[in-house]
């Protein structure tokens, strides 16, 4: 495949978000007479709230590409937030930081050496996390506020234009890309993703490209969960329940295969894109939470069928 060549997801994917945008600016010029979905503010606050799902399904890519999941998502993100603003300053940012780099050593190793199935072992940490938090907070949730840090990459935007978040989600993709195309270390995750066994005995340790990997996605579950709580000036109890199931709906969206060995990191960008549009889409219709928890649930179940069945190439 030529780099220029937009694949089928991707090409599906831009058609469904302009889909959206039609649908969404009808609906509103009907039942309100204005159209924000055009209005480049709008947009761009999009853009905002997408950063935070962005970078969390980066990281998400990481793991689906070598045919893993991680579901320690939600409270790694949460717990990394919520201790890094009890603690505060910049200890407190390291701290966060330090919460991702453990989960996602813990959870490599237990995938790559103790063969543990990555669904299976990464709820399990999910769930320890869930209640090392409840313990530490009593269940309440904290009083403390996001730090400096936080509020500069959650919240603050250059020239009152371009959210930091955006910048950071930019940064965070350019840094994948290039792992992923340029380096010996994403051509063997990719290769992991369509047979792990050969790709073991052509000489690469894949054990620690596993680790890497899982490492790589709780990495950005934390940046995820550090931004979010400077958005929200706090961090608070579950904040990453929502963050999980888009996630992963936005790479499978983008063409990843979900048993790993394809998928373009543009594909991942495109599935979150459409995924906060219909989020805002489906805001703007006034439609009940329950509701699109079920078409989330939905469109990955249809993806998985469309692409599920493909012969694995890389991409």
């Amino acid at each position: 495949m030529t780099a220029l060549k937009i694949d089928k997801p991707i090409a599906i994917g831009i058609v469904f978000i302009f889909a959206i945008l039609a649908v969404g600016t009808i609906y509103t010029l009907t039942h309100i007479g204005t159209a924000p979905l055009l209005q480049p503010t709008y947009l761009i606050q999009q853009l905002h709230f997408g950063a935070f799902l962005g970078i969390t399904a980066a990281g998400m890519m990481m793991v689906i590409l070598l045919g893993h999941i991680d579901l320690s998502v939600p409270w790694t993100l949460t717990a990394s937030a919520m201790l890094a603003a009890n603690i505060g300053g910049v200890t407190g940012d390291l701290t966060g930081l330090g919460v991702g780099l453990a989960v996602g050593l813990v959870n490599g190793l237990g995938v790559a050496y103790l063969r543990v199935p990555s669904m299976i072992f990464t709820l399990g940490v999910n769930t320890v996390l869930l209640g090392l938090m409840v313990m530490l907070t009593g269940g309440h949730a904290p009083q403390s506020a996001a730090t400096d840090l936080m509020l500069f990459i959650g919240r603050d935007r250059t020239f009152d234009v371009i959210p930091h978040s955006v910048v950071l989600w930019i940064l965070v993709s350019a840094a994948l890309v290039f792992m992923l195309t340029r380096t010996s270390f994403g051509r063997y995750m990719y290769a992991i993703g369509n047979r792990e066994s050969a790709t073991y005995l052509s000489g690469v340790n894949t054990p620690w490209v596993i680790v890497g990997a899982f490492v790589i996605c709780s990495l950005c579950a934390s940046i995820a969960g550090l931004a979010l709580a400077g958005y929200s000036a706090r961090a608070f109890q579950a904040m990453g329940d929502p963050y999980l199931l888009p996630s992963i709906a936005a790479v499978v969206l983008g063409g990843t295969h979900i048993l790993g060995g394809r998928g373009r990191y543009a594909g991942t960008v495109v599935g979150v894109i459409l995924i906060v549009l219909l989020q805002s889409v489906l805001s703007l219709m006034q439609m009940d939470e329950a509701y699109r928890q079920i078409i989330y649930g939905a469109v990955i179940v249809v993806m998985l069928l469309i692409y599920g069945r493909g012969d694995r190439v890389q991409s």
